[in-house]
């Protein structure tokens, strides 16, 4: 319970600096807001540390993780049109939230080293991480059940994603604390978020149901635990 906690703390920690930043004019908020980015993605990196992520439970991360970097790869020259966080939500729905998270975590680290390293990793590692996360918990409380459901989820979390990468930039870099600012930033942002929906409920469509029913079984042969329900 406690570790459920701190991950929860730490994930919320996130957003309620971001608009701290806002209210209050922080100088140096790309710094800032950076450093708590890296302070919610520790206990994940720990997690993968401890013995309760066995070799058999990682393996699935590591697979799933190794196909979202793939398929990024493999999309590029389709901006916004990438398998990524489809493969982020299989990971939490059937693995539990942590595994989410660390799916989504690896994902954006290792395919960087292909696309290129800075402190933009650090939000899509958190951003992508957020998905899986969110996935998994509402998989935990039986609210992702079917593939219709998975899908909604689909095309709302990629919109999250898209806000959690332009507030970074806007709070960060843009430093006009003001309406017309905001309209044009988030306004920007969302035509790469809207294709980034869209083809994570395509990309659900056609991979969740034979993904998900293989991902089970693997689940059940090798007896991989799934750490969210078993502490819901």
């Amino acid at each position: 319970m406690k570790r459920k906690l701190l991950e929860a703390a730490s994930l919320i920690s996130v957003p309620v600096v971001l608009i701290v930043c806002v209210l209050f004019e922080i100088e140096h908020s790309a710094l800032v807001t950076t450093i708590v980015v890296v302070i919610a993605l520790v206990p994940f990196i720990i997690g993968l540390e401890r013995d309760e992520l066995k070799p058999k439970n990682i393996m699935p991360i590591v697979v799933l993780s190794a196909l979202a970097v793939a398929g990024r790869i493999l999309f590029a020259p389709f901006p916004n049109i990438k398998p990524v966080s489809a493969i982020v939500i299989v990971a939490g729905v059937i693995f539990g939230r942590r595994s989410g998270f660390i799916t989504g975590m690896l994902a954006a680290l290792v395919s960087n080293i292909f696309f290129g390293q800075g402190p933009w990793t650090l939000w899509q590692m958190y951003a992508w991480g957020l998905m899986g996360y969110g996935a998994g918990a509402l998989a935990s409380h039986d609210i992702l059940k079917g593939r219709v459901s998975v899908m909604v989820y689909g095309a709302l979390a990629p919109i999250g994603y898209g806000l959690i990468l332009d507030s970074y930039y806007f709070i960060g870099f843009v430093g006009e604390n003001n309406l017309a600012a905001a309209v044009l930033a988030y306004g920007i942002g969302l035509t790469a978020s809207i294709p980034h929906a869209l083809a994570t409920v395509v990309f659900l469509a056609l991979i969740y149901l034979p993904w998900a029913k293989k991902l089970a079984r693997i689940k059940q042969k090798y007896g991989i635990s799934d750490e969210a329900r078993a502490e819901s």
